[in-house]
């Protein structure tokens, strides 16, 4: 609990406060901080900036790293394509529930359909 807390300083912060009252990033974190409770070798999220302001956005991606280099393998669904794959290893691109490209993230970035049709460039 140590750890999820010197992550997300905040949830240390509303330690006593109920789960609902968070606001939407504070709930976030919680429920990353549970999931990494159990020390999995393999955390999956699904959406973790969805409805999250442009600045927390920013925070939840520099722990879903951070979490990463201390050694949990991460699977992240995110529509928010240029933080995603800036810090992926490998990324795939699903539309229409099939994938129609992959690489690292490296190479999805520089890819000519990702950055006009997802990163509007």
């Amino acid at each position: 609990m140590e750890w999820v807390f010197s992550l997300f300083p905040i949830l240390k912060e509303r330690e006593t406060q109920l789960a609902g009252t968070l606001s939407g990033g504070e709930q976030q974190m919680l429920a990353i901080g549970r999931g990494l409770m159990s020390r999995p070798t393999l955390l999956m999220l699904d959406e973790p900036s969805l409805g999250l302001s442009p600045i927390l956005v920013k925070t939840i991606f520099k722990i879903i790293k951070e979490i990463n280099q201390r050694g949990t393998a991460l699977l992240l669904v995110e529509q928010n394509v240029f933080h995603s794959l800036k810090l992926s290893h490998r990324g795939y691109v699903l539309e229409n529930g099939s994938i129609v490209l992959s690489g690292t993230g490296q190479e999805l970035l520089k890819n000519q359909h990702i950055r006009q049709s997802y990163l509007g460039l």
